[in-house]
């Protein structure tokens, strides 16, 4: 990368920074917030992530990316999932532990998700102007089924989110959305910190169950 790349990258960057309002940063820190509470466990993670998703839904509503808007309605909807989830019946904090998913299981919601994207990918391809039909709705509907994972805990979530995150990394950057790109490599550097914790508190829990 040259000097004179590098400096229009800034530029960019500074620009679209500049462009951001209160709320959209509101967002992004909510959203950043979310990822490491949720790397610890932490049931105010999900109140992290009502936030910044409620400010997606009227920013992208604003922006005509309708989408966008109704995939963050369905992530505020999973936030309370998750935080109720994430209790008791008697409203105290629950130890919820980490799971792991037989690999069927995954194998069956992989193909699900190919084939709604395919359809999806297909009307989308047809009938709209959209940018990537196939690979926007593979993450779409991917990343659906993820935030499910973490609501209950389940280890293998942080693969998906690293795969998702990737290819959205290279989405936004060709769609010269360069900061939004940075926000989703922010993501991909913090996923291996919650793999690994979320990692050794299953092994925790295998070996406290062991031990009964």
């Amino acid at each position: 990368m040259t000097a004179t790349t590098v400096h229009s990258f800034l530029a960019t960057l500074g620009e679209q920074f500049s462009q951001w309002s209160g709320y959209e940063l509101l967002a992004v820190m909510m959203a950043i917030g979310y990822l490491l509470l949720a790397i610890r466990q932490n049931i105010w993670c999900w109140l992290c992530a009502g936030i910044s998703t409620a400010i997606y839904i009227v920013i992208f509503f604003q922006a005509k990316l309708y989408m966008e808007s109704l995939l963050n309605g369905f992530y505020l909807l999973m936030a309370i999932y998750g935080w109720q989830i994430w209790r008791n019946a008697a409203g105290e904090l629950e130890d919820l532990p980490v799971t792991v998913w037989p690999w069927r299981t995954h194998f069956f919601a992989i193909a699900f998700i190919a084939a709604l994207s395919m359809s999806s990918g297909y009307l989308l391809d047809e009938f709209t102007d959209a940018a990537f039909p196939y690979v926007d709705s593979a993450t779409t509907f991917a990343a659906v089924w993820a935030t499910f994972l973490v609501a209950r805990k389940v280890l293998e979530n942080w693969w998906y989110w690293l795969v998702i995150d990737l290819v959205s990394i290279l989405i936004y950057w060709s769609r010269d959305l360069q900061l939004t790109s940075v926000l989703f490599a922010t993501y991909v550097v913090l996923i291996p910190f919650g793999l690994a914790a979320w990692t050794r508190s299953y092994q925790k829990t295998q070996q406290t169950m062991a031990m009964a």
